[in-house]
């Protein structure tokens, strides 16, 4: 067995409103920021894992993505798996 890290970031959709996004966006106008246009706010979920082979460690954290970690209705995913 090898021991990996996923870095997993969950992002809302863009289709959908980021009540939070909008909130941080108004605030950095309102201290100076102007040139700020979006911000999107979002998880970043790093986790270690043992798995046979990097295929392997990829197919638990999508699974983890799939079935807590990200609410598929309004969030996507994106994670990289490294060995360490």
């Amino acid at each position: 067995m090898t021991k990996f890290k996923a870095e997993i970031d969950v992002m809302p959709l863009k289709a959908l409103l980021d009540p939070q996004g909008k909130v941080v966006s108004s605030s950095l106008k309102k201290i100076g920021f102007a040139e700020v246009t979006d911000v999107r706010i979002g998880k970043h979920i790093t986790m270690e894992l043992e798995a046979a082979d990097q295929k392997t460690a990829e197919a638990k954290v999508e699974k983890a993505c799939k079935d807590l970690l990200a609410n598929l209705i309004m969030e996507s995913y994106h994670f990289e798996v490294k060995a360490i």
